[in-house]
């Protein structure tokens, strides 16, 4: 393949560029927010700089407030990584980036006023830490949320080329397409060899067999190529591959064998130029265990608190709605095998339970779950507190007595029994409110997908996953996605 084909880099997408333009403008109005917060905040803010004009009436403090602190925040922004391409609106990289670039602002702070031999206020510096931290981790979520609904639209996305076996492709062009916001949109699938000379092959986009590579790219105009799986190329054509893209602005991505894992558990170690991944085993024990149960338990008891009012007028809606208790309590299964009732407000008619094996027939679940679209059981008000899950509400209850936690498994209504083969994993950690399965259908997943993504989170839990979640858990709420 000649390497001439690509003579001039290719362009990088001008969403992306329009993107990172947008971020560097938030993050510079978060630097701006965050030093007039302190000024507004704190009447010590200019300690260290009083008297001290550079041009005219501009005082020194003024000038470092309002140009030294955003310029510095997009310098250690840029040094941390922030706006790389690969980091950005998706996972948790990103968001580790701008944590290191606030660390090394904190950092750097100390050292010029030490330097410079400034005597700064302890709390100046660190409220214009904390500020930065926050205003721009919420301009960043703010800004993922609206790129998440531009690339539902089908925009913004990298334009991918699949290359390997057949079901490889397909099943990655499945995950892809199913998850928008990862922002990749395969147009065409590469066979390196077709599967069964003479057979027709089907798939959802172009199939191309036994073509050039880089010219097929240069035609499709795609601008990543993803490899599924290394069995896909033998180890020369890929190596051969990465050398035909370079300088090219293309991107290069191999789906490694191993799948559900996190990339905190997972470590290149390079041996004689063979990268040999390195997984490590999963962590449910020790201090960040510790923290997050210590994290629900204060954060439940605060909720109970301050949604009182909530939680009161819609136990008083749903006693005036009709007869029946307000509190509905069935056994679940939780940690490592334990039966404990679990709290929600009640949704269903008072004889829903022996309704129910006249509907069994209509289960819509292939799983442990019974699940029906337009349940006759459930009542009215019950609806509208499905749709925003404010029935599960209660279950802070749960949380505060250790039983549950704020994200997890979601708890099932089954016997310890039930349990077995790879299910029986979900035991490992405390079953939560929301978890993933929340996040991504709710009610709308099959069981299959719902044990993967509860086996995902067991495997691959961590504070700032469960963060993540969390957040996550609002806009799906707030949109009723999967709600019935």
């Amino acid at each position: 393949m000649a390497r001439s084909v690509f003579a001039r880099p290719a362009p990088r997408a001008n969403w992306r560029r329009r993107y990172v333009a947008w971020l560097v403008l938030l993050d510079v109005l978060a630097a701006l927010a965050a030093s007039r917060t302190v000024v507004a905040l704190l009447d010590e803010a200019d300690a260290g700089f009083w008297d001290q004009r550079v041009l005219g009436d501009i005082s020194s403090f003024t000038l470092v407030a309002n140009v030294g602190v955003p310029a510095g925040w997009l310098v250690l922004l840029v040094a941390a990584g922030a706006y790389d391409r690969r980091a950005l609106g998706l996972g948790t990289e990103e968001l580790k980036r701008v944590a290191r670039a606030n660390l090394a602002m904190a950092a750097t702070v100390s050292f010029l006023a030490l330097g410079f031999k400034k005597d700064l206020s302890r709390a100046t510096v660190a409220a214009i830490i904390i500020c930065l931290l926050v205003y721009t981790l919420v301009a960043r979520f703010a800004a993922r949320v609206v790129l998440r609904r531009v690339r539902r639209t089908g925009r913004a996305a990298q334009k991918v080329l699949l290359v390997g076996r057949l079901s490889d492709a397909l099943a990655l062009h499945e995950v892809v397409t199913r998850n928008y916001g990862a922002g990749l949109h395969p147009i065409a699938i590469h066979l390196p060899r077709h599967p069964s000379p003479g057979a027709r092959v089907t798939a959802p986009v172009p199939v191309y067999v036994g073509w050039d590579l880089v010219p097929l790219v240069q035609q499709l105009g795609a601008d990543t190529i993803v490899v599924c799986g290394p069995a896909s190329l033998e180890s020369y054509e890929l190596r051969k591959l990465a050398w035909q893209l370079e300088g090219t602005g293309l991107n290069l991505v191999v789906v490694p064998q191993v799948t559900d894992v996190t990339g905190p558990r997972i470590h290149v170690r390079p041996i004689e130029g063979l990268p040999l991944l390195n997984v490590d085993e999963p962590t449910i024990s020790g201090l960040s265990l510790l923290a997050k149960n210590v994290l629900d338990r204060v954060t439940a008891g605060v909720g109970l608190v301050i949604l009182s009012p909530v939680l009161i007028a819609i136990a008083v809606a749903i006693k005036a709605s009709g007869p029946g208790p307000v509190m509905f309590r069935q056994t679940r299964i939780g940690h490592e095998g334990r039966a404990f009732k679990v709290w929600k407000f009640r949704t269903m008619y008072i004889d829903a339970e022996e309704r129910l094996a006249a509907l069994r027939d209509r289960n819509e679940s292939d799983g442990l779950l019974f699940k029906i679209k337009d349940d006759p059981r459930v009542t009215p008000i019950g609806r509208h507190l499905r749709a925003l899950s404010l029935d599960e509400l209660p279950q802070l209850i749960n949380v505060l007595r250790g039983q549950m936690s704020l994200v997890g498994p979601r708890p099932l209504p089954t016997e310890d029994d039930d349990y077995r083969g790879d299910v029986r994993r979900r035991l490992l950690v405390r079953p939560g409110i929301t978890g993933l399965w929340q996040i991504s259908g709710r009610s709308d997943l099959t069981w299959d997908d719902a044990v993967r993504l509860d086996l995902h989170y067991v495997d691959n839990w961590s504070l700032l996953y469960d963060l993540a979640i969390l957040w996550k858990t609002v806009s799906v709420v707030l949109a009723r996605r999967g709600a019935y």
